[in-house]
């Protein structure tokens, strides 16, 4: 619709927009689709996550072109984007926290071969401990990988910056890939009134052809050309000095395009967005969302007869240090909030930052106050800031700073309120009953198995307590404590990072009864490894004897929720290095924990939030990955299926899985569990449908010993098969399968299973396949 720009903002605008309410995300992904870039490699991770959900929903409703590739991990995805750049289109990505430490190595790579690209950093905590909200301790990493970096306070800024951005990488005089930075779930899911371009040809007008001077691609094979080659001085130094040139290039460029932008809106991004600082004795300088509460506060205080101002930067690589000291050149005071700290420096980042530029441009008398607040998601209100405004204030009146840098916000500890112990440790003689028993087949060299009735082992402990947060209905922990049902004495579980993961560990509390650990998303197979080799090495040194242990440990990594997607590598590097532990995979086929988006168990066809379906797309388009089979390739001792749908089956394969790690070497087992919040399923049925996954041969219930694969249950025998059809029925998630329109996605999925089903009966038959 046309709208009055001029009653909206106050400025006259010459393009006609209209207005939405939607949140950051959405606008990053509206930015996006309105651009049409060529390609997205993208990999979940909250808050990011949402911008290649709204993607990917778009473009199953054809609203836009963009190649949308789910990559194996984030430093897939910066690969997935950085070849995509070379290859001379235009190039989006979004991430947070600890995936952009992931792709981190690749950021300067980007930036040091001068392929332009726009990324949205949704600015999370990094890790550890693991807390999904809002600070700027990713984004702070950000500083010294060569990439402008601009800054969004709220979702309108997100818009017009991720435009603006585009034309400043691209641009002949900066050539350089951008960052644009927004404050997750404060700005990210938190939903505003915004202006958006009414046209997308008035976006591309603005934004303009990619030019082409200098703009080399390896895809011209009129000029092939070398990219990333190996590089001595004097040339690596020259490099980086032209690097260093184009950086600062990138401010004068960013001002000038920001004045084309706010003719063309009424909407203006100057470098720094400076509130009632004219004739201010006391500022606070802050980043983002929280710069817009601070303007409250001063002007509280201008009502109370305080010269108070407040400093936020558009744009921080690179650091606008001129401006900020000539904005604080009659400022006595100025207290700088850093929503991350950088740990012993004395301050954060960005208190450092505008010392060095008052050093530098001979201001010496401004007093700088350095505060850490809002760590972890911390809200920031009014009170908050009006006490950053305290600090400066008392400084001007004593006369000196009397703490330079201190947190604000933070609780002292108190050792009486230290978390106490809620679960006492299981007993030995609980958890090691006898009746499971596993002897080796001397003659064939497998294993036999003996156990119990099914009711005569409900006296063994749960190994997680009652009181976790699963949605109602989820199978994993019915999946995982009829497999440790299986497991005699104690254990030792790694977690990846997922629902199993975030639902059983809110601190203070914790849902696990046996020692339990967590690393990064990706690492859980390395970092266990290096357990079972510590407690190895310091039992042969005799260094545990004083632990008076009955039994080795158990050691178990429990992963799910596309764990094995991003965490493929190094469980293949666990599996031949064949370190004695457990790899146990809850499939819910996707990753759930973060708003079910694909991940590469999910099957073709299925909808999830980045599989959308749509007149231009129906679910996932290609098949799921078979990590059973890929893990049987790296000939560990024992590889399983299991399903709690086949209870007694279960039991055998954990059994002969503890034997086997404690014994001879690694194990890897999969486990189909029904998740109904995003299977779209109700919560009744989630038996009943894992039983026709393994009727229909969609997961069929195998184990492979010492490289001989033995079907286990074989429906087919049991004259129980079903059709894949009738399966797929009993999840909304794949009732569209049975429409016309997609029949040949059905028809290619059946056939695929059909596939995998002949000839893992093949591989049972012949013990050499």
């Amino acid at each position: 619709m046309a709208i009055d720009i001029r009653k909206e903002t106050g400025r006259a605008g010459t393009v006609e927009q209209r207005i939405v309410y939607e949140s950051g995300n959405e606008m990053a992904a509206y930015a996006a689709h309105q651009i049409n870039y060529h390609i997205m490699g993208y990999f979940p991770i909250s808050p990011s996550t949402e911008v290649a959900q709204f993607l990917d929903l778009m473009k199953a409703n054809g609203q836009h072109d963009i190649v949308l590739i789910p990559a194996d991990g984030e430093h897939g995805s910066a690969g997935v984007c950085y070849g995509a750049s070379t290859a001379g289109g235009r190039v989006f990505n979004a991430t947070s926290a600890n995936g952009y430490l992931y792709m981190l190595e690749q950021m300067p790579v980007q930036s040091g071969t001068r392929f332009p690209m726009v990324m949205n950093l949704v600015c999370r905590s990094v890790s550890g401990p693991l807390d999904i909200h809002g600070d700027h301790s990713d984004l702070y990493f950000a500083l010294n990988t060569g990439w402008p970096i601009v800054l969004c306070r709220d979702p309108q800024a997100v818009y017009d910056m991720n435009i603006i951005a585009l034309k400043l990488a691209e641009d002949p005089e900066v050539r350089l890939p951008v960052l644009v930075a927004s404050d997750g779930y404060f700005t990210s899911h938190q939903k505003r009134r915004v202006m958006t371009f009414a046209d997308r040809e008035d976006v591309l007008k603005f934004v303009g052809e990619r030019p082409p001077e200098g703009f080399v691609h390896v895809l011209d094979r009129e000029n092939p050309i070398t990219v990333g080659p190996y590089m001595n001085e004097p040339d690596y130094i020259n490099n980086c000095y032209q690097q260093s040139m184009a950086m600062y290039r990138a401010e004068a460029v960013f001002d000038r395009i920001r004045n084309e932008y706010a003719e063309l809106t009424g909407r203006d991004y100057p470098v720094l967005d400076l509130y009632r600082m004219e004739d201010a004795e006391v500022a606070v300088f802050l980043l983002n969302s929280s710069a817009e509460i601070i303007k409250d506060v001063v002007d509280q205080l201008r009502a109370q007869g305080v010269k108070a101002g407040s400093i936020s930067p558009n744009m921080i690589r690179p650091f606008p240090a001129k401006a900020i000291a000539e904005a604080l050149q009659n400022v006595k005071a100025v207290t700088v909030g850093d929503r991350a700290d950088s740990y012993g420096g004395h301050g954060g980042n960005m208190v450092m930052e505008i010392k060095a530029a008052l050093q530098t441009y001979g201001n010496h008398n401004t007093m700088v106050i350095s505060r850490i607040y809002g760590l972890g998601g911390k809200d920031f209100y009014a009170e908050d800031g009006l006490k950053l405004f305290e600090y400066a204030i008392d400084a001007v009146e004593k006369g000196h700073v009397e703490k330079p840098f201190d947190y604000h916000g933070h609780t002292p500890g108190d050792a009486a309120k230290a978390p106490k112990r809620v679960l006492e440790p299981m007993k030995y003689e609980d958890l090691k009953t006898g009746l499971i028993t596993v002897t080796p087949d001397e003659e064939t060299g497998k294993l036999n198995v003996r156990v119990p009735p099914l009711r005569s082992l409900t006296k063994k402990p749960k190994r997680i307590a009652p009181g976790h947060g699963a949605c109602p209905g989820c199978g994993i922990f019915s999946g995982l404590e009829l497999f440790f049902k299986g497991i005699e004495g104690d254990i030792v579980a790694l977690f990846h990072t997922g629902c199993a993961m975030v639902v059983t560990t809110g601190y203070p509390y914790s849902a696990h009864k046996a020692t339990y650990i967590h690393n990064l998303f990706q690492n859980g197979a390395a970092t266990l490894s290096g357990v079972v080799e510590m407690f190895q090495e310091r039992k042969r040194r005799g260094e545990l004897d004083h632990l008076g242990l009955k039994d080795d440990f158990t050691f178990v990594m429990i992963t799910g929720d596309g764990g094995m997607d991003i965490g493929m590598g190094p469980a293949i590097g666990a599996a031949l290095r064949n370190h004695r532990m457990i790899i146990l995979e809850y499939d819910n086929e996707g990753y759930m924990n973060t708003g079910a988006q694909l991940s590469y168990s999910t099957p073709m066809g299925h909808r999830t939030s980045t599989s959308n379906v749509g007149k231009a797309q129906g679910g996932k388009v290609f098949h799921h990955k078979d990590t059973a089979q890929i893990m049987a390739a790296t000939n560990i001792p024992y590889v399983f299926t299991g399903s709690e749908a086949n209870p007694q089956d279960l039991l055998r394969k954990a059994a002969k899985a503890q034997w086997y790690a404690q014994n001879v070497g690694m194990v890897y087992g999969k486990i189909l569990i029904t998740c109904p919040l995003n299977w779209l399923s109700d919560d009744k049925d989630g038996s009943t449908i894992i039983e026709q996954a393994v009727n229909s041969c969609f997961f069929p219930l195998y184990e492979v010993e010492k490289g001989v694969t033995t079907i286990t249950y074989n429906p087919e025998e049991k004259g129980k098969r079903v059709p894949v059809s009738e399966w797929l029925q009993m999840m909304g998630k794949t009732k569209h399968l049975s429409k016309p329109e997609y029949a040949e996605t059905l028809r290619e999925f059946e056939d695929e299973i059909e596939r995998r089903w002949s000839r893992l009966k093949a591989k049972h038959e012949n013990p050499y396949l």
